[in-house]
């Protein structure tokens, strides 16, 4: 809570101040950046950009990403923000950026020539760098970001286990999933490997599996404290685990494992499957280049309601709003958007790209991932989310599932009773 008003107080003082951005030069633009992976494709196409338009594009990279968003943060303070930068925090964060002035609106830009630029990428993608109609940050409604790729968490597959095991395909439900879980225990191969040690992600697993039970309204009406988490359907989110960790499904040491450790399991062949995003596909090409898998979706158990999976955009740039450059940083951005340009970073760096254009002509593997782009969800766009202690409760919950310290209905209860006290408390506060 201090640290949030410290950073209020900071752009409060920075607005007042109303000192004036630097001038720069016309003919060049700055680009601050975090991504070391992209940092050389990057200046290969600064260079195909001033030979196309005599304007010297500038990329600086500043690692790693905490390192990046202090500069950030300190140059905001300074107003010597440069051209184009990105936001690495959550959209509170981004609504502060805005409200201090250092924010470009985009809307009018993407909406130009029917919508074209704004058509030419993913929804899901422009969907974090939005602020809808009524928002609670009191944002002007509009596009304020431009995606530079995006991201979906699915299951990867190792096609040639699944083969040793007598499977020509991945499962296509729930109770096949369970089959072929049967028979990699009989051959001693490991099912499934992810980086569990890290709460987040299997949160991410379980919520999957939560839109696929009961839907997105009863998840949201959970998190309202209208639906207990001991209801028949949240039961079943933790039966899941239940079921799976009593069948040796799971790699041992899942809940410790951080993602890097998980990853590095898959790629060397020791699971036959993953639970990992699309960034994956350049970790596994560095690690195992003879890697043969696919992606899917997480096998559904009902067919009542759509499976979902975490998703959107993956890195996004924002004009500086102060920029003397404002004009050709935006010029520069849809250039930097554009197919071409996003196909050949997808080629080379093996991220998906946020322009829907260029898909014809990525990877296969990269496509598989694009093809449930469709299906994505985020809390970072939900109308609500889990209160963080609750949150916490649930996917420790979900560990000692995996490791067989609780049953299903302990966890519930365990996670309810956090609930309920937390509610209690937010009651309390909205009475003062």
């Amino acid at each position: 809570m201090r640290e949030k008003f410290i950073f209020g107080l900071l752009f409060a003082m920075i607005a007042f101040c109303g000192c004036g951005q630097p001038v720069k030069d016309p003919n060049t633009l700055v680009v601050w950046h975090w991504m070391v992976d992209r940092h050389d494709t990057f200046q290969v196409l600064a260079e195909k950009y001033k030979n196309e338009t005599g304007i010297n594009v500038s990329f600086r990279l500043y690692a790693p990403s905490d390192i990046y968003s202090q500069k950030v943060v300190a140059a905001a303070q300074a107003r010597i923000l440069p051209d184009i930068y990105g936001i690495l925090d959550k959209k509170s964060v981004m609504a502060d950026f805005i409200t201090g002035g250092f924010v470009a609106d985009l809307t009018a830009e993407f909406k130009k020539g029917n919508e074209a630029w704004e058509k030419s990428l993913f929804p899901k993608a422009l969907a974090g760098n939005v602020f809808e109609k009524g928002n609670s940050y009191g944002i002007k409604p509009g596009i304020y970001g431009v995606p530079m790729d995006v991201m979906n968490i699915q299951m990867l597959y190792n096609k040639k286990l699944l083969k040793k095991a007598g499977f020509e395909g991945p499962p296509e439900d729930f109770d096949e999933f369970l089959t072929m879980i049967d028979k990699f225990k009989r051959l001693g191969i490991p099912a499934i490997v992810s980086g569990w040690g890290e709460l987040w992600m299997i949160d991410c697993f379980a919520s999957n599996y939560a839109f696929n039970i009961m839907g997105e309204k009863k998840v949201m009406a959970t998190y309202e404290g209208k639906v207990p988490y001991t209801d028949g359907d949240w039961l079943k989110v933790f039966e899941l685990f239940d079921a799976l960790a009593k069948r040796n499904g799971f790699m041992v040491g899942i809940v410790t494992k951080t993602n890097k450790y998980a990853e590095q399991d898959f790629a060397l062949e020791r699971a036959a499957f993953a639970f990992n995003g699309s960034w994956c596909v350049n970790v596994y090409h560095q690690m195992n280049p003879q890697l043969e898998y696919g992606a899917m979706m997480p096998p559904p158990i009902s067919e009542k309601h759509p499976m979902k999976v975490w998703g959107g955009a993956g890195s996004s740039f924002v004009v500086n709003e102060a920029s003397s450059n404002k004009e050709k940083a935006i010029q520069f951005l849809k250039w930097l958007s554009a197919k071409s340009q996003q196909v050949y970073i997808s080629k080379e760096t093996k991220n998906l790209p946020a322009n829907r254009q260029a898909l014809a002509q990525i990877p296969t593997i990269l496509s598989e991932f694009a093809s449930a782009m469709d299906y994505t969800t985020h809390p970072s766009i939900w109308r609500l989310d889990e209160d963080a202690l609750v949150k916490e409760k649930f996917a420790k919950g979900l560990q000692s599932l995996v490791i067989g310290e609780k049953t299903p209905q302990q966890v519930a209860e365990e996670v309810q009773a956090i609930k309920a006290r937390r509610m209690q408390k937010k009651d309390k506060y909205l009475k003062k």
